[in-house]
């Protein structure tokens, strides 16, 4: 009873004794001499609460939103609006568990979170995942830059197709990219400083929005552009004009439907980018940064669903994989889709750092983790970062496949898994015990995580060797 009532509080009204508990040891006079664990950043409590909504908004946004309206078109409408409303709720209990987890112990690093619940083990796997999550994002974003960077210096100067020049071929202008603006935006040394940058990006994608609101209004269907008539017609064996092939979908299953789940955990994950956010939040507290997580996840769930249903509204079932890149069919000329096409390449563009932060954080976890910061390494590591995503990208034939194969691993991982397990293990058994609601919940939860890993990775897998998704894309 005592220590539900400190404070003059209790948990009826909302008040956590363990958070407290972890609260005052944080404060707790040290003795004479001892050493004290470093937990937090020499940056903390420097970002206001609008600037952090503005840098979670923009890890949670980026290319996976391009993707949504194929999603939709491979689930039907209801379908979609259903896996979006459970992976959005999802996605922020997760992140609870991921903050109380780091407030009982007093560490805001994903990595250090698997340190203390697994030991070097646990580190390692945290580490690993981030790394693999965040370069595939980071990949999938330069892909974005490849396949329309072209397509808007083509359009700028007229041009109805690539005559081959080298500033229309994606691989150089993804290099020219990267080394001038993403570079020199990922050697900031704290993550707050991107704030600006990261407000700029969602305004872009707000701009992209209302563009694809619009254009359901002046696209007709079927689209007069035979090729992509001809394209769509022999992905779904049906001839374009044919009635009903412009007629909406509330529920439909077919083998793309396989995508759809890792596409939507894809486009929510921003977990390991909560923690770093939640070291620099001004006046940090986990409720905070709670309602930090629930504004940003509500905001860009708004975004995504008006973006996906009026994305497939205009094109039904001959949507591609990535939205932009169907728009091209009805007039590469278009002066407002090459404004869009501009805003999207700018907003992924300035999204690419801050994805950066916490594949270095995990670099220098593993490597260099009781070393303390120095240029050279803080420079070097963003560097080969920025060599590796763009081999990559130069080597990966389609954004899909970055799609399907990080959302249904390391987005499983790091949405569901992780956090759960870490919780389980973290909050003390005589404060929580393995039978109570809180941590069955949490053994459910990482039980689902897995069930769709293994279920999102066997649907793709089969499509791969039956051949059936080779038509799709075609960027």
């Amino acid at each position: 009873m005592e220590l539900q009532k400190m404070n003059g509080h209790s948990k009826d009204d909302g008040f956590d004794p363990i958070d407290a508990l972890a609260e005052q040891e944080e404060f707790l006079p040290h003795k004479p001499g001892a050493k004290k664990e470093t937990h937090f950043t020499d940056f903390e409590g420097k970002t206001s609460f609008g600037m952090s909504i503005f840098n979670l908004s923009n890890a949670i946004m980026g290319s996976g939103i391009l993707g949504l309206a194929y999603a939709m078109s491979n689930t039907g409408i209801l379908l979609f609006i259903i896996l979006l409303v459970c992976i959005a709720l999802l996605s922020a209990y997760s992140i609870h568990l991921l903050l109380k987890s780091a407030g009982v112990v007093g560490i805001r690093a994903y990595e250090q979170l698997g340190n203390r619940a697994f030991g070097h083990p646990g580190k390692m796997l945290a580490a690993v995942i981030i790394t693999v999550h965040n370069i595939g994002a980071m990949s999938s974003y330069l892909f974005i830059v490849k396949s329309e960077l072209p397509l808007v210096i083509q359009a700028f100067f007229g041009k109805q197709e690539n005559t081959g020049e080298w500033f229309l071929n994606g691989n150089y202008l993804i290099i020219i990219v990267s080394v001038l603006i993403i570079f020199p935006l990922a050697l900031m040394k704290h993550l707050g400083y991107l704030g600006y940058t990261s407000g700029f990006s969602l305004s872009c994608m707000v701009f992209f929005l209302i563009s694809v609101i619009y254009k359901k209004f002046n696209i007709p269907c079927p689209l007069a552009d035979d090729h992509h008539n001809k394209t769509a017609a022999e992905h779904y064996s049906v001839d374009s004009t044919a009635d009903g092939f412009c007629d909406s979908k509330l529920f439909t299953m077919n083998p793309q439907t396989a995508y759809t789940i890792p596409i939507l955990a894809f486009a929510f994950v921003c977990h390991p980018e909560v923690l770093p956010i939640y070291t620099e939040l001004r006046n940090a507290t986990k409720k905070r940064m709670q309602n930090v997580a629930n504004i940003s996840i509500l905001a860009m769930f708004v975004m995504y669903l008006l973006t996906a249903l009026f994305g497939y509204l205009t094109f039904y079932g001959a949507v591609e994989s990535e939205l932009l890149h169907t728009y091209i069919r009805v007039d590469p000329l278009d002066v407002l889709i090459l404004c869009v096409r501009l805003a999207v390449l700018v907003a992924v563009t300035l999204t690419v750092p801050v994805v950066l932060f916490p594949i270095r954080k995990a670099v220098l976890q593993i490597f260099f983790a009781d070393k303390p910061f120095h240029w050279v390494r803080h420079i070097g590591i963003a560097f080969c970062l920025l060599v590796v995503v763009n081999l990559l990208v130069i080597l990966v034939p389609s954004i899909r496949d970055i799609f399907g194969i990080i959302g249904a691993t390391s987005a499983p991982s790091l949405i569901f898994i992780l956090p759960a397990i870490f919780y389980i293990r973290i909050v003390p058994e005589d404060q929580e015990p393995l039978r109570s609601r809180s941590k069955i919940q949490a053994i459910c939860f990482a039980a689902l995580g897995f069930v769709f890993m293994v279920m999102s990775l066997s649907f793709i897998i089969i499509d791969w060797v039956t051949g059936e998704s080779q038509s799709v894309g075609g960027h």
